[in-house]
């Protein structure tokens, strides 16, 4: 049993945001959710499909590879069940949707659980373009 709901984001870095944005919109004909620039940083999600996963650009983003984003029902109770099969490492913050627990796997994969606790906060920013 997998405490993983939905693949919500790929949380991706980008040396150059603006222009990876422009790539996945006018190239991969993508549409651009927001782009918001703050705190030093900027992030631009891009909808290739009509679902989820939604890929988030940023340059603020350690490393080659992306985090893999998952909702979960509920983030105590998942992150204790993947404690129980070895999880270890395990890093808890908070993401504009609610808290989130980041880890990364053996060979370097890069995932994070989040509980929707704030489930408007995506409206909030769609749209937005900042740069």
């Amino acid at each position: 049993m997998t405490p993983f709901q939905q693949l919500d984001y790929l949380y991706t870095p980008s040396s150059d945001v603006a222009k990876d944005v422009r790539y996945f919109t006018e190239v991969l004909g993508g549409r651009l959710g927001f782009a918001v620039e703050g705190m030093g940083a900027r992030v631009a999600m891009v909808e290739l499909t009509s679902g989820p996963p939604h890929v988030l650009l940023t340059d603020h983003l350690d490393g080659d590879r992306p985090i893999y984003i998952y909702r979960v029902e509920d983030l105590k109770k998942a992150t204790a069940e993947l404690k129980k099969r070895g999880l270890k490492k395990q890093h808890s913050l908070e993401i504009p949707m609610g808290p989130c627990s980041s880890f990364v796997t053996p060979n370097g994969h890069r995932i994070a659980l989040y509980e929707l606790a704030r489930p408007g906060v995506l409206e909030h920013f769609m749209g937005r373009k900042d740069f």
